[in-house]
């Protein structure tokens, strides 16, 4: 019996759309505190936001490249379970807080997935995104043959993933869990309710095939 695969929604700006990404049964949702992208959030932004959710839907930070200070002042008001650090970040500077974090790698030919791993290996999973310039997959999905079968990290797949995808992307690449922004989105940084519920059962229908 495989476990379920876990859900990400990330990019979340609005109360509705934290509301719709729960009920459409997202097992987490990100809050981008990163001022370069049209999804930041405020830290007190995300701490209203935070509150709507209900127990054990996690709440995850995503960070890039972001001075100390930054960080400490979101953990002073966001209350994160999981941060999750997508720029160039040291091992050391993502395990420094006391949470439970997560490694983006923004995936090309040339990257040794393996070797990244070991670095990294505080990690809880690896997000796997694809490369584009900034910071962020961009929308784009990357080729997901790159992926070396034995990693040792849990697999959190992102890149370009939409609800016409995700069904094929689940079961070729069997991740630990599937991250989604711009693939349920009306606009940057709104998510479209439906496109959200239809992502959710794309992701299940993968699990019965």
């Amino acid at each position: 019996m495989s476990m379920p695969t876990r859900i990400k929604i990330c990019g979340l700006t609005r109360a509705e759309d934290v509301d719709a990404a729960v009920a459409a049964g997202a097992d987490a949702v990100g809050f981008v505190f990163y001022p370069s992208s049209p999804r930041y959030v405020t830290p007190e932004r995300a701490a209203a936001l935070v509150r709507r959710l209900p127990p054990f839907v996690l709440a995850v930070g995503l960070f890039v490249n972001a001075r100390t200070e930054c960080i400490q002042a979101v953990l002073d008001q966001v209350p994160l379970n999981l941060l999750q650090f997508h720029g160039d970040e040291a091992p050391q500077a993502c395990a420094r807080w006391g949470r439970p974090w997560i490694r983006a790698a923004r995936v090309r030919p040339g990257l040794d997935l393996l070797q990244y791993a070991a670095r990294f290996s505080g990690a809880r999973a690896l997000l796997l995104d694809a490369f584009v310039e900034g910071y962020g997959g961009g929308g784009q999905v990357f080729d997901w043959r790159l992926i070396p079968p034995e990693l040792p990290l849990p697999i959190i797949l992102s890149g370009g993933l939409t609800p016409a995808n995700v069904t094929d992307a689940v079961r070729r690449v069997r991740p630990a869990a599937v991250d989604v922004s711009s693939g349920v989105e009306a606009g940057k940084g709104i998510k479209d309710h439906q496109r959200m519920a239809d992502f959710v059962a794309a992701v299940r229908a993968a699990e019965g095939g």
